[in-house]
């Protein structure tokens, strides 16, 4: 190994070794205030809704906004629509399928700034096995303790809308929209 090597090494060496956002704030989301709450175009005659709980972590780099990221997970089956029979019929095979794809993951590889504030997050949903691109529009709510944990927080909404047919969930198309409205909700500290 030549001499250049080895100082490349004793350079990128302790880089390596540096955890998840350690040149941001790591945050850890709020499964209590962090959820996805969806809403689909019924047969035209109404918008229902249903809600997931997240879990996952989120580094906030105030400095280099676009080196923030955000891993999440939603599981399927803890999917709330307040309609029990609504609730087994989404988990079954003909939607979500919940037996062989229990959960759901979004993670992050790139964030735009825009007006010295996170803007879009792009990157990959893994939804019933498929990985699809997503952007999502995002907004900064907050930064601050909260008043309940006294821990620093961090709080984000964001939206998008999905073909759910790009994820293998065709039943009942087109009456039932293909378009989904996802609506996100982030607390985290």
């Amino acid at each position: 190994m030549g001499v250049w090597m080895k100082r490349a090494s004793l350079v990128m060496l302790p880089l390596l070794m540096l955890p998840f956002g350690v040149l941001g704030q790591n945050y850890t989301l709020d499964p209590q205030h962090s959820y996805v709450e969806w809403h689909i175009d019924h047969f035209g005659f109404s918008t229902p809704s249903g809600k997931w709980m997240a879990n996952g972590k989120l580094v906030y780099d105030e400095k280099n906004l676009q080196n923030s990221k955000v891993e999440a997970k939603i599981n399927v089956a803890d999917i709330v629509t307040a309609i029990p029979e609504l609730d087994k019929h989404l988990k079954s095979k003909l939607f979500f399928d919940v037996a062989e794809f229990p959960t759901a993951t979004f993670v992050s590889n790139k964030v735009e700034v825009k007006d010295n504030q996170i803007n879009k997050v792009l990157g990959n949903l893994t939804l019933r096995g498929v990985i699809k691109p997503v952007v999502l529009d995002v907004k900064f709510n907050k930064k601050g303790p909260s008043p309940i944990s006294d821990k620093e927080t961090v709080g984000f909404s964001a939206k998008t809308t999905l073909k759910r047919s790009d994820f293998g969930i065709n039943t009942l198309l087109p009456g039932l929209s293909d378009n989904v409205e996802l609506n996100i909700e982030v607390e985290a500290n």
